[in-house]
Protein backbone atom coordinates (compact mmCIF):
# COMPACT_ATOMS: atom_id res chain seq x y z
CA UNK A 1 0.00 0.00 0.00
CA UNK A 2 1.38 3.21 -1.15
CA UNK A 3 2.83 5.57 1.97
CA UNK A 4 0.22 8.97 1.74
CA UNK A 5 1.25 12.11 0.48
CA UNK A 6 3.03 13.95 3.24
CA UNK A 7 2.28 18.06 2.35
CA UNK A 8 3.39 20.80 4.64
CA UNK A 9 0.88 23.73 5.22
CA UNK A 10 1.36 27.41 6.77
CA UNK A 11 -0.60 30.73 6.21
CA UNK A 12 1.29 33.69 6.75
CA UNK A 13 -0.38 36.37 6.31
CA UNK A 14 -0.54 40.35 5.91
CA UNK A 15 -1.63 43.05 3.71
CA UNK A 16 1.01 45.97 4.09
CA UNK A 17 0.36 50.16 3.58
CA UNK A 18 3.81 51.33 3.17
CA UNK A 19 2.53 54.72 3.88
CA UNK A 20 1.52 53.92 7.41
CA UNK A 21 3.95 55.01 10.38
CA UNK A 22 5.92 52.74 11.99
CA UNK A 23 6.29 48.74 11.34
CA UNK A 24 4.03 45.75 12.29
CA UNK A 25 5.70 43.69 14.91
CA UNK A 26 5.78 40.29 15.88
CA UNK A 27 3.40 41.82 18.59
CA UNK A 28 1.16 42.64 16.48
CA UNK A 29 0.76 39.56 14.81
CA UNK A 30 0.38 37.77 18.46
CA UNK A 31 -2.55 40.18 19.28
CA UNK A 32 -4.61 39.33 15.98
CA UNK A 33 -3.91 35.53 15.08
CA UNK A 34 -0.78 33.70 16.22
CA UNK A 35 -1.21 29.77 16.42
CA UNK A 36 1.22 27.13 15.99
CA UNK A 37 0.42 23.86 14.69
CA UNK A 38 -2.48 21.75 16.58
CA UNK A 39 -3.96 24.59 18.29
CA UNK A 40 -3.96 26.45 14.49
CA UNK A 41 -6.07 23.14 13.52
CA UNK A 42 -8.10 23.50 16.20
CA UNK A 43 -9.10 26.88 15.79
CA UNK A 44 -9.29 27.08 12.01
CA UNK A 45 -9.92 24.08 10.72
CA UNK A 46 -13.99 23.89 10.66
CA UNK A 47 -14.72 27.89 9.35
CA UNK A 48 -14.14 30.00 6.62
CA UNK A 49 -10.51 29.65 6.40
CA UNK A 50 -8.18 28.59 4.15
CA UNK A 51 -6.99 26.19 6.62
CA UNK A 52 -10.24 24.14 6.35
CA UNK A 53 -10.06 24.09 2.92
CA UNK A 54 -6.52 22.65 2.91
CA UNK A 55 -8.05 19.81 5.40
CA UNK A 56 -10.63 19.19 3.12
CA UNK A 57 -8.07 18.18 0.33
CA UNK A 58 -5.97 16.81 2.81
CA UNK A 59 -9.05 14.29 3.67
CA UNK A 60 -10.56 14.05 0.45
CA UNK A 61 -6.82 12.73 -0.90
CA UNK A 62 -6.14 10.89 2.49
CA UNK A 63 -2.86 13.07 2.96
CA UNK A 64 -0.71 13.23 6.07
CA UNK A 65 -0.46 17.72 6.88
CA UNK A 66 1.79 18.80 8.62
CA UNK A 67 0.64 22.67 9.71
CA UNK A 68 3.64 24.72 10.98
CA UNK A 69 2.02 28.23 11.62
CA UNK A 70 -1.03 30.37 11.03
CA UNK A 71 -0.43 33.65 11.79
CA UNK A 72 -2.41 37.04 10.68
CA UNK A 73 -2.48 40.96 11.35
CA UNK A 74 -4.73 43.65 10.79
CA UNK A 75 -3.33 45.26 7.34
CA UNK A 76 -0.73 48.10 8.81
CA UNK A 77 2.96 49.08 8.56
CA UNK A 78 5.34 47.24 6.64
CA UNK A 79 6.36 44.07 8.51
CA UNK A 80 9.61 44.50 11.02
CA UNK A 81 12.42 42.24 9.61
CA UNK A 82 11.95 40.37 13.17
CA UNK A 83 8.70 39.75 12.81
CA UNK A 84 8.98 38.24 9.06
CA UNK A 85 12.18 36.33 10.09
CA UNK A 86 10.54 34.55 12.94
CA UNK A 87 7.02 33.45 11.16
CA UNK A 88 8.76 32.63 7.61
CA UNK A 89 11.38 30.82 10.10
CA UNK A 90 8.77 28.48 11.24
CA UNK A 91 7.81 27.50 7.83
CA UNK A 92 11.26 27.00 6.47
CA UNK A 93 12.44 24.95 9.76
CA UNK A 94 9.69 23.08 9.18
CA UNK A 95 10.50 22.27 5.61
CA UNK A 96 14.08 21.87 6.60
CA UNK A 97 12.64 19.05 9.22
CA UNK A 98 10.43 17.35 6.76
CA UNK A 99 12.57 17.75 3.80
CA UNK A 100 12.72 14.04 3.43
CA UNK A 101 9.36 13.28 3.47
CA UNK A 102 7.45 16.08 1.59
CA UNK A 103 5.84 15.53 -1.37
CA UNK A 104 4.05 19.18 -1.32
CA UNK A 105 3.65 22.40 0.19
CA UNK A 106 0.52 24.63 0.74
CA UNK A 107 0.20 28.12 2.01
CA UNK A 108 -2.00 30.87 2.64
CA UNK A 109 -0.35 34.06 1.75
CA UNK A 110 -2.12 37.53 0.63
CA UNK A 111 0.02 38.72 -1.72
CA UNK A 112 0.59 42.03 -0.82
CA UNK A 113 3.16 42.17 1.91
CA UNK A 114 5.59 44.40 2.06
CA UNK A 115 8.80 43.72 5.08
CA UNK A 116 10.56 46.40 5.82
CA UNK A 117 13.76 45.18 4.29
CA UNK A 118 12.06 44.09 -0.05
CA UNK A 119 8.94 44.99 -1.95
CA UNK A 120 7.88 41.13 -1.76
CA UNK A 121 7.21 39.37 1.19
CA UNK A 122 5.35 36.53 -0.36
CA UNK A 123 8.31 36.05 -2.85
CA UNK A 124 10.87 36.41 -0.33
CA UNK A 125 9.53 33.31 1.87
CA UNK A 126 9.18 31.22 -1.38
CA UNK A 127 12.62 32.14 -2.25
CA UNK A 128 14.14 30.77 1.01
CA UNK A 129 11.79 27.99 1.03
CA UNK A 130 13.17 26.66 -2.52
CA UNK A 131 16.60 26.77 -1.27
CA UNK A 132 15.31 24.21 1.05
CA UNK A 133 13.40 22.37 -0.99
CA UNK A 134 14.51 22.30 -4.09
CA UNK A 135 13.03 23.82 -7.28
CA UNK A 136 10.81 21.03 -8.69
CA UNK A 137 8.82 20.03 -5.22
CA UNK A 138 4.91 21.08 -5.83
CA UNK A 139 3.90 24.88 -4.06
CA UNK A 140 0.56 25.88 -3.94
CA UNK A 141 -0.54 29.11 -2.70
CA UNK A 142 -3.74 30.62 -1.52
CA UNK A 143 -4.12 34.49 -2.14
CA UNK A 144 -6.00 37.42 -0.88
CA UNK A 145 -8.27 39.11 -4.26
CA UNK A 146 -6.12 42.09 -3.68
CA UNK A 147 -2.71 40.50 -4.01
CA UNK A 148 -0.21 42.40 -6.27
CA UNK A 149 2.19 39.10 -7.55
CA UNK A 150 5.08 39.81 -8.48
CA UNK A 151 7.46 37.59 -11.37
CA UNK A 152 9.53 36.37 -8.50
CA UNK A 153 5.95 34.61 -7.14
CA UNK A 154 4.71 32.83 -9.90
CA UNK A 155 8.53 31.54 -10.96
CA UNK A 156 8.62 29.72 -7.14
CA UNK A 157 5.01 28.27 -7.18
CA UNK A 158 3.68 26.53 -9.57
CA UNK A 159 0.15 26.92 -8.25
CA UNK A 160 -1.40 30.61 -7.37
CA UNK A 161 -5.41 30.55 -6.73
CA UNK A 162 -6.81 33.73 -5.42
CA UNK A 163 -10.36 34.58 -3.75
CA UNK A 164 -12.75 35.21 -5.92
CA UNK A 165 -15.36 37.46 -3.76
CA UNK A 166 -15.19 40.90 -2.45
CA UNK A 167 -16.64 41.08 0.38
CA UNK A 168 -14.65 37.83 0.95
CA UNK A 169 -16.47 34.86 1.61
CA UNK A 170 -14.57 31.94 -0.52
CA UNK A 171 -11.96 31.32 1.82
CA UNK A 172 -12.43 27.77 2.65
CA UNK A 173 -13.55 27.16 -1.10
CA UNK A 174 -10.16 28.68 -2.30
CA UNK A 175 -8.43 26.18 -0.19
CA UNK A 176 -10.05 23.24 -1.11
CA UNK A 177 -9.37 24.17 -4.54
CA UNK A 178 -5.77 24.78 -4.18
CA UNK A 179 -5.30 21.79 -2.54
CA UNK A 180 -6.93 19.56 -4.75
CA UNK A 181 -4.31 20.71 -8.28
CA UNK A 182 -2.05 20.56 -5.60
CA UNK A 183 -2.81 16.26 -5.20
CA UNK A 184 -3.07 16.11 -8.98
CA UNK A 185 0.25 17.78 -9.47
CA UNK A 186 2.10 15.58 -6.42
CA UNK A 187 0.22 11.92 -8.19
CA UNK A 188 1.70 13.25 -11.68
CA UNK A 189 -1.29 13.82 -13.25
CA UNK A 190 -0.32 17.61 -14.02
CA UNK A 191 2.19 19.69 -14.34
CA UNK A 192 1.44 23.20 -13.17
CA UNK A 193 2.74 26.28 -14.13
CA UNK A 194 1.09 29.68 -13.66
CA UNK A 195 1.47 32.73 -16.09
CA UNK A 196 0.91 36.31 -14.88
CA UNK A 197 -0.08 39.42 -17.07
CA UNK A 198 0.32 42.89 -15.16
CA UNK A 199 -1.98 45.98 -15.52
CA UNK A 200 -0.52 49.22 -15.24
CA UNK A 201 -3.39 50.91 -12.81
CA UNK A 202 -3.41 51.51 -9.25
CA UNK A 203 -5.83 48.95 -8.72
CA UNK A 204 -8.55 47.76 -10.46
CA UNK A 205 -11.63 50.55 -10.80
CA UNK A 206 -13.85 48.97 -8.22
CA UNK A 207 -11.30 46.99 -5.73
CA UNK A 208 -12.61 43.88 -7.28
CA UNK A 209 -16.03 44.50 -6.13
CA UNK A 210 -18.05 41.20 -6.74
CA UNK A 211 -21.28 42.77 -6.14
CA UNK A 212 -20.56 45.41 -9.36
CA UNK A 213 -21.90 43.91 -12.59
CA UNK A 214 -19.32 44.65 -14.94
CA UNK A 215 -16.82 42.92 -12.09
CA UNK A 216 -18.63 40.64 -11.58
CA UNK A 217 -19.13 39.32 -14.47
CA UNK A 218 -14.89 39.44 -14.62
CA UNK A 219 -14.72 36.33 -12.11
CA UNK A 220 -17.56 34.67 -13.82
CA UNK A 221 -15.33 34.58 -17.12
CA UNK A 222 -12.24 33.31 -14.82
CA UNK A 223 -15.16 30.18 -13.54
CA UNK A 224 -15.92 29.10 -16.94
CA UNK A 225 -12.34 29.29 -18.23
CA UNK A 226 -11.21 27.10 -14.94
CA UNK A 227 -13.78 24.35 -17.14
CA UNK A 228 -11.63 24.37 -19.88
CA UNK A 229 -8.94 21.51 -21.04
CA UNK A 230 -5.80 22.15 -19.24
CA UNK A 231 -6.64 25.33 -17.34
CA UNK A 232 -6.58 24.58 -13.70
CA UNK A 233 -7.45 27.78 -11.91
CA UNK A 234 -7.78 31.59 -12.96
CA UNK A 235 -7.21 33.95 -10.66
CA UNK A 236 -7.63 38.02 -11.43
CA UNK A 237 -6.10 39.92 -8.60
CA UNK A 238 -7.40 43.69 -8.06
CA UNK A 239 -4.14 44.69 -6.50
CA UNK A 240 -3.65 47.27 -3.58
CA UNK A 241 -3.41 50.59 -4.10
CA UNK A 242 -1.68 51.46 -0.91
CA UNK A 243 1.63 49.79 -1.31
CA UNK A 244 3.87 51.58 -2.88
CA UNK A 245 6.41 49.11 -4.68
CA UNK A 246 7.33 48.63 -8.17
CA UNK A 247 4.91 45.83 -9.40
CA UNK A 248 1.67 46.85 -7.93
CA UNK A 249 -1.35 46.79 -10.09
CA UNK A 250 -3.83 44.00 -11.05
CA UNK A 251 -2.93 40.86 -12.57
CA UNK A 252 -4.34 38.08 -13.71
CA UNK A 253 -3.04 34.57 -13.05
CA UNK A 254 -3.66 31.61 -14.92
CA UNK A 255 -2.39 28.22 -13.77
CA UNK A 256 -2.23 25.96 -16.38
CA UNK A 257 -0.89 22.23 -17.42
CA UNK A 258 2.23 22.27 -19.12
CA UNK A 259 1.83 22.82 -22.83
CA UNK A 260 -1.12 24.91 -22.12
CA UNK A 261 0.63 27.96 -22.24
CA UNK A 262 -1.15 29.28 -25.43
CA UNK A 263 -4.59 29.35 -24.44
CA UNK A 264 -3.19 30.56 -21.37
CA UNK A 265 -1.91 33.91 -22.37
CA UNK A 266 -5.20 34.32 -24.66
CA UNK A 267 -7.04 33.78 -21.46
CA UNK A 268 -5.47 35.84 -19.22
CA UNK A 269 -4.60 38.75 -21.52
CA UNK A 270 -8.36 39.10 -22.73
CA UNK A 271 -9.37 39.35 -18.51
CA UNK A 272 -6.71 42.17 -18.60
CA UNK A 273 -7.75 44.01 -21.39
CA UNK A 274 -11.24 44.04 -19.95
CA UNK A 275 -9.58 45.90 -16.62
CA UNK A 276 -7.87 48.27 -18.53
CA UNK A 277 -10.81 48.88 -20.49
CA UNK A 278 -12.99 49.52 -17.22
CA UNK A 279 -10.48 51.58 -15.60
CA UNK A 280 -13.02 54.58 -15.46
CA UNK A 281 -15.82 53.28 -14.46
CA UNK A 282 -16.30 53.23 -10.27
CA UNK A 283 -19.30 52.32 -8.87
CA UNK A 284 -19.01 54.43 -5.49
CA UNK A 285 -19.87 57.77 -5.05
CA UNK A 286 -17.66 59.69 -2.64
CA UNK A 287 -19.90 61.45 -0.40
CA UNK A 288 -17.94 64.21 1.40
CA UNK A 289 -18.29 64.17 6.00
CA UNK A 290 -20.46 67.07 5.78
CA UNK A 291 -23.38 65.25 3.16
CA UNK A 292 -22.98 61.92 5.00
CA UNK A 293 -23.78 63.48 8.25
CA UNK A 294 -26.55 65.89 6.81
CA UNK A 295 -28.11 63.01 4.94
CA UNK A 296 -27.49 60.91 8.92
CA UNK A 297 -29.48 63.60 10.41
CA UNK A 298 -32.81 63.40 8.05
CA UNK A 299 -32.62 59.94 7.66
CA UNK A 300 -36.22 57.64 8.43
CA UNK A 301 -34.61 54.16 9.67
CA UNK A 302 -38.04 52.41 9.66
CA UNK A 303 -36.46 50.17 7.77
CA UNK A 304 -33.33 49.67 9.15
CA UNK A 305 -30.30 52.19 9.59
CA UNK A 306 -28.38 54.07 7.12
CA UNK A 307 -25.27 52.27 7.24
CA UNK A 308 -22.05 54.74 6.06
CA UNK A 309 -18.64 53.07 5.23
CA UNK A 310 -15.85 55.25 6.42
CA UNK A 311 -14.10 54.14 3.45
CA UNK A 312 -11.19 56.18 3.98
CA UNK A 313 -10.38 55.31 7.26
CA UNK A 314 -10.95 51.49 6.43
CA UNK A 315 -8.50 49.82 9.15
CA UNK A 316 -8.47 46.63 6.48
CA UNK A 317 -6.68 48.78 3.74
CA UNK A 318 -3.94 50.01 6.44
CA UNK A 319 -5.47 53.33 7.52
CA UNK A 320 -5.30 54.40 11.10
CA UNK A 321 -8.98 53.95 11.88
CA UNK A 322 -9.01 57.16 14.07
CA UNK A 323 -9.88 59.82 11.47
CA UNK A 324 -12.24 62.19 13.41
CA UNK A 325 -13.42 64.19 10.44
CA UNK A 326 -16.94 61.94 9.60
CA UNK A 327 -17.49 61.81 13.70
CA UNK A 328 -17.16 65.65 13.96
CA UNK A 329 -19.94 66.47 11.05
CA UNK A 330 -22.41 64.17 12.50
CA UNK A 331 -22.08 65.63 15.81
CA UNK A 332 -22.13 68.94 14.52
CA UNK A 333 -24.95 67.97 12.74
CA UNK A 334 -26.86 66.55 15.54
CA UNK A 335 -27.32 63.57 13.88
CA UNK A 336 -28.08 61.34 16.63
CA UNK A 337 -29.42 58.33 17.61
CA UNK A 338 -26.64 56.57 16.31
CA UNK A 339 -23.63 54.42 16.56
CA UNK A 340 -19.80 54.53 15.54
CA UNK A 341 -17.65 51.74 15.35
CA UNK A 342 -14.28 51.78 15.85
CA UNK A 343 -13.02 54.28 16.91
CA UNK A 344 -8.90 52.83 17.52
CA UNK A 345 -7.56 54.98 20.42
CA UNK A 346 -5.59 53.07 22.98
CA UNK A 347 -5.31 55.72 25.10
CA UNK A 348 -9.07 56.49 25.21
CA UNK A 349 -9.75 53.29 25.72
CA UNK A 350 -7.68 53.31 29.15
CA UNK A 351 -9.21 56.27 29.90
CA UNK A 352 -12.22 54.87 30.06
CA UNK A 353 -11.20 51.78 31.16
CA UNK A 354 -10.30 53.43 34.57
CA UNK A 355 -13.90 54.85 34.89
CA UNK A 356 -17.27 53.07 35.48
CA UNK A 357 -20.13 52.48 33.45
CA UNK A 358 -22.70 55.67 33.91
CA UNK A 359 -18.95 57.92 34.42
CA UNK A 360 -19.20 60.96 32.49
CA UNK A 361 -15.71 61.54 31.11
CA UNK A 362 -13.80 64.19 29.34
CA UNK A 363 -11.21 63.00 27.32
CA UNK A 364 -9.38 63.72 23.62
CA UNK A 365 -10.88 61.13 21.06
CA UNK A 366 -9.27 60.27 17.57
CA UNK A 367 -6.91 62.00 15.15
CA UNK A 368 -3.20 61.21 16.98
CA UNK A 369 -1.50 59.44 14.43
CA UNK A 370 -1.26 61.52 11.67
CA UNK A 371 -4.08 64.30 11.91
CA UNK A 372 -3.56 65.14 7.78
CA UNK A 373 -4.90 61.76 7.19
CA UNK A 374 -8.50 62.51 8.58
CA UNK A 375 -8.58 65.14 11.02
CA UNK A 376 -7.12 65.90 13.92
CA UNK A 377 -8.21 64.88 17.92
CA UNK A 378 -11.26 65.93 19.24
CA UNK A 379 -12.18 67.30 22.68
CA UNK A 380 -15.62 65.35 23.77
CA UNK A 381 -17.23 64.61 26.88
CA UNK A 382 -19.68 62.07 26.98
CA UNK A 383 -21.16 59.28 28.94
CA UNK A 384 -19.26 55.49 29.86
CA UNK A 385 -21.78 52.98 28.50
CA UNK A 386 -19.70 49.59 28.28
CA UNK A 387 -16.67 48.49 28.96
CA UNK A 388 -15.16 44.96 27.71
CA UNK A 389 -11.82 43.00 26.98
CA UNK A 390 -13.12 42.90 23.66
CA UNK A 391 -13.24 39.60 22.82
CA UNK A 392 -16.15 38.51 20.55
CA UNK A 393 -17.07 35.80 18.08
CA UNK A 394 -18.92 36.59 14.79
CA UNK A 395 -21.36 35.05 13.25
CA UNK A 396 -21.55 36.01 10.02
CA UNK A 397 -20.35 34.93 5.94
CA UNK A 398 -16.76 36.16 6.82
CA UNK A 399 -15.99 35.49 10.66
CA UNK A 400 -18.48 33.13 11.64
CA UNK A 401 -17.44 31.09 14.19
CA UNK A 402 -14.30 32.75 14.42
CA UNK A 403 -12.76 34.77 17.61
CA UNK A 404 -10.81 37.76 17.60
CA UNK A 405 -9.95 40.66 20.26
CA UNK A 406 -10.32 44.16 20.25
CA UNK A 407 -8.56 44.42 23.11
CA UNK A 408 -9.97 46.92 26.27
CA UNK A 409 -13.15 48.16 24.67
CA UNK A 410 -15.73 51.11 25.73
CA UNK A 411 -18.48 52.16 24.21
CA UNK A 412 -18.58 56.65 24.97
CA UNK A 413 -21.97 58.09 24.30
CA UNK A 414 -21.58 61.75 22.96
CA UNK A 415 -24.40 63.55 21.95
CA UNK A 416 -26.31 60.31 21.31
CA UNK A 417 -23.70 59.01 19.41
CA UNK A 418 -22.56 55.50 20.88
CA UNK A 419 -18.59 55.23 19.97
CA UNK A 420 -16.85 52.36 20.01
CA UNK A 421 -13.61 52.80 21.34
CA UNK A 422 -11.09 49.90 20.74
CA UNK A 423 -7.72 49.37 21.58
CA UNK A 424 -6.42 46.76 18.95
CA UNK A 425 -7.07 47.85 15.15
CA UNK A 426 -9.87 45.97 12.96
CA UNK A 427 -12.45 46.35 10.30
CA UNK A 428 -16.21 45.83 10.87
CA UNK A 429 -16.73 42.94 9.55
CA UNK A 430 -19.96 41.30 11.55
CA UNK A 431 -22.19 42.68 13.53
CA UNK A 432 -21.36 40.82 16.87
CA UNK A 433 -18.37 43.98 16.38
CA UNK A 434 -21.20 45.83 17.61
CA UNK A 435 -23.42 43.81 19.35
CA UNK A 436 -21.35 41.93 21.70
CA UNK A 437 -20.61 45.32 23.10
CA UNK A 438 -24.57 46.69 23.50
CA UNK A 439 -24.93 48.89 20.40
CA UNK A 440 -27.97 47.00 18.38
CA UNK A 441 -28.09 48.15 14.74
CA UNK A 442 -31.84 48.58 14.73
CA UNK A 443 -32.35 51.07 17.67
CA UNK A 444 -29.78 53.45 15.53
CA UNK A 445 -30.79 55.84 12.73
CA UNK A 446 -26.96 55.46 11.35
CA UNK A 447 -24.40 53.32 11.87
CA UNK A 448 -20.74 54.12 10.64
CA UNK A 449 -18.35 51.24 9.86
CA UNK A 450 -14.61 51.55 9.19
CA UNK A 451 -14.42 49.56 5.86
CA UNK A 452 -14.50 49.79 1.87
CA UNK A 453 -16.52 46.87 1.06
CA UNK A 454 -16.13 43.42 3.41
CA UNK A 455 -18.66 45.28 6.07
CA UNK A 456 -21.46 44.62 3.22
CA UNK A 457 -21.48 41.18 3.54
CA UNK A 458 -23.22 41.61 7.31
CA UNK A 459 -24.39 45.00 7.48
CA UNK A 460 -26.05 45.57 4.17
CA UNK A 461 -28.71 43.28 5.10
CA UNK A 462 -29.75 45.23 8.16
CA UNK A 463 -29.40 48.67 6.39
CA UNK A 464 -31.95 51.06 5.29
CA UNK A 465 -29.62 52.24 2.50
CA UNK A 466 -25.72 52.46 2.52
CA UNK A 467 -23.43 55.18 1.47
CA UNK A 468 -20.40 55.72 1.37
CA UNK A 469 -17.51 58.49 2.65
CA UNK A 470 -14.27 59.65 1.70
CA UNK A 471 -12.85 61.14 4.70
CA UNK A 472 -9.44 62.23 3.16
CA UNK A 473 -7.84 59.08 5.53
CA UNK A 474 -4.74 57.27 4.94
CA UNK A 475 -6.92 55.14 2.65
CA UNK A 476 -8.80 57.38 0.27
CA UNK A 477 -9.67 56.87 -2.73
CA UNK A 478 -7.82 60.17 -4.21
CA UNK A 479 -4.80 58.57 -4.70
CA UNK A 480 -2.99 61.64 -5.69
CA UNK A 481 -2.89 63.11 -2.24
CA UNK A 482 -0.30 59.33 -1.43
CA UNK A 483 3.21 60.04 -2.42
CA UNK A 484 3.90 57.05 -4.50
CA UNK A 485 8.29 56.87 -5.51
CA UNK A 486 8.32 53.37 -6.39
CA UNK A 487 5.43 52.41 -8.90
CA UNK A 488 6.74 51.83 -12.45
CA UNK A 489 5.34 54.72 -14.56
CA UNK A 490 2.95 55.63 -16.42
CA UNK A 491 0.49 54.09 -14.13
CA UNK A 492 -3.50 54.90 -14.16
CA UNK A 493 -4.67 57.14 -12.89
CA UNK A 494 -1.42 58.99 -11.70
CA UNK A 495 -1.02 59.08 -15.72
CA UNK A 496 -3.49 59.15 -17.91
CA UNK A 497 -1.83 56.70 -20.15
CA UNK A 498 -4.68 55.43 -22.94
CA UNK A 499 -2.73 52.61 -24.84
CA UNK A 500 -3.44 49.41 -23.41
CA UNK A 501 0.27 47.64 -22.35
CA UNK A 502 1.60 44.60 -24.80
CA UNK A 503 0.90 41.54 -23.19
CA UNK A 504 4.74 40.69 -24.17
CA UNK A 505 5.71 41.27 -20.25
CA UNK A 506 3.68 38.14 -19.18
CA UNK A 507 5.95 36.20 -16.90
CA UNK A 508 5.76 32.14 -16.24
CA UNK A 509 6.91 30.09 -13.80
CA UNK A 510 9.86 28.03 -15.69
Amino acid sequence: MPMPFHVLTGAFVHESNTFKKGETTLQDFRDDVFDLGQAAVDRFGDVNDELAGFLDAGREAGWQVSHTVSAHATPGATVSREAFDHIAGLICDAAREHRATLDGILLSLHGSMVPSFCEDGEGELLRRLREIVGPDLPIAVTLDLHAMVTPAMVELAQILVSYKTYPHIDMREIGLQAGRILDRAMRGDVRPRTLRVHVPMLDEANAGRTDVPETAALYARARAHEDEPGILAVSINAGFSEADITEMGPTVLVTNDDGGGGRALDIATGLARSIWDGRGKVANTFLTPAEAAAQARDFDPAGGPLVIADYADNPGAGAYGDATALLEALLEAGAAPGAFAPMIDAEAAAILHRHKVGDRVTLDLGGKNDPSFGGSPLRLTGEVMHLSDGVYTGDGPILGGITHSFGPTAVFRVQGIGILVVTLPGQMLDLQQVRAFGIEPARQRFLVVKSMQHFRAAFEPVAGRVIVCDTGALATPQAHLRPYVRVRRPVWPLDRNDAFPSPGHASEEA
